[in-house]
């Protein structure tokens, strides 16, 4: 091994914790702030492949796919808000699904564990 490598990858380590909590807070904001989602999708798909190999690597994809979920919820019930409301069921039940993986992600986090593969 030579001098620094492990250094380097404690470094980038750090690096990548750091830009997983940042998407998280971003994703938790976006319940105020529409635009804060959008911006830490940007930061899951760009900083991806530096995160593989590592413990985030799984919360990276975690965030990808709460948010392309929660994309997919919130334009659906949207939609069917007209439909005697039957949309606000949707959205209500999507908000609580987008809080409980925010939260479960973040728990993970703290605790440096990997997020399940399959996504839940």
């Amino acid at each position: 091994m030579t001098p620094g490598t492990g250094e380097s990858a404690d470094t980038t380590e750090s690096s990548a914790r750091t830009l997983i909590l940042a998407v998280y807070i971003l994703q938790a904001a976006g319940l105020a702030v529409a635009l804060t989602p959008v911006i830490g999708i940007i930061i899951n798909h760009v900083k991806l492949n530096e995160m593989r190999g590592t413990v985030y690597e799984s919360h990276c994809r975690w965030q990808i796919r709460t948010f392309w979920w929660g994309l997919f919820w919130l334009v659906a019930g949207s939609s069917l808000v007209p439909l005697m409301g039957a949309g606000f069921l949707v959205l209500a039940l999507a908000t609580l699904w987008y809080l409980y993986r925010i939260v479960r992600g973040f728990l993970n986090w703290n605790d440096r564990v990997p997020m399940p593969v399959g996504g839940d």
